[in-house]
């Protein structure tokens, strides 16, 4: 650490220390051994920022608002499902995202992993996400989710 007064580095030593925020940073008073002021620092933890990657290759901060959004909207009138599920699916979301510990990632993978997530949750809102997301322009995309759906389903029991 560099003493703020009189220029000199890694010749203080700490005094006291203190947890803030829920322990999310740390408050130190520590005393310059060289001039003998004292002075206070506060550390950090420095989250990776991660961007979205669009498909016009504009880069924008990742939102899990926007997350939450799309899939309230693709909910939109079915049966009772929760704020708190579409936010822990979210969160789940952002979580596995953020565990790849990379600084982009593409829009598209982002969406895929919204529609993997609301098939679980619903599929009619499911299949509303992805008309929407993979852009559907006839019927016949309609009909190959659903029966994309129905082989899954068939699957499972």
């Amino acid at each position: 650490m560099k003493c703020p007064f009189c220029g000199i580095t890694n010749r203080d030593r700490v005094l006291e220390t203190r947890t803030l925020n829920d322990g999310a940073s740390i408050k130190r008073r520590r005393e310059c051994e060289a001039c003998g002021r004292r002075f206070t620092t506060q550390e950090e933890i420095e989250e990776l920022q991660l961007f979205v990657i669009k498909s016009d290759n504009r880069r924008e901060p990742f939102d899990r608002k926007k997350i939450i959004n799309g899939m309230r909207l693709a909910c939109k009138g079915r049966r009772d499902i929760s704020n708190e599920t579409l936010e822990d699916a979210a969160q789940d979301i952002e979580r596995m995202l953020y565990n790849r510990l990379e600084k982009e990632v593409s829009a598209r993978e982002v969406g895929e992993l919204v529609m993997e997530h609301l098939k679980a949750i619903d599929q009619v809102a499911f299949v509303r996400f992805a008309s929407v997301y993979r852009q559907f322009e006839d019927a016949t995309q309609f009909r190959e989710i659903v029966n994309m759906l129905r082989r899954s389903t068939v699957r499972k029991n």
